[in-house]
């Protein structure tokens, strides 16, 4: 069976100005269970940027067959939805209604792909 073709995702928070050290360093040093988890779900090339403002702009490829599944079992980890509620309370969401990672219409807003080349 074929592999799928890696779907690319890039999306944006705010940070919240007296977080981006804090920020930094619990990037520096992300928990196993996270990476491990993200791995799991299909989802590789992760990178988060800052533009040293307040935006932080994340891209990752997805590289499952379903990903509504695979956000689900993400979810799923207790360790996870430690991890956002850390993270979320240092960032601002540019979503209206934005609860949480965990919950909601979505914490990151995605961003639309204007331009791709290999």
């Amino acid at each position: 069976m074929p592999q799928p073709q890696p779907r690319r995702f890039a999306q944006i928070v705010h940070l919240k100005p007296l977080a981006v050290a804090a920020y930094k360093e619990c990037h520096a040093n992300v928990w196993p269970e996270i990476l491990q988890k993200i791995k799991e779900c299909n989802i590789v090339d992760y990178s988060i940027y800052f533009d040293n403002d307040r935006t932080l702009f994340a891209t990752f490829k997805y590289v499952g067959t379903d990903i509504e599944a695979d956000m689900e079992n993400m979810r799923s980890l207790p360790k996870m939805r430690e991890w956002w509620a850390m993270t979320d309370g240092m960032q601002e969401s540019p979503i209206p209604g934005a609860v949480s990672s965990a919950e909601g219409p979505g914490w990151w807003k995605p961003l639309d792909e204007v331009f791709h080349t290999d």
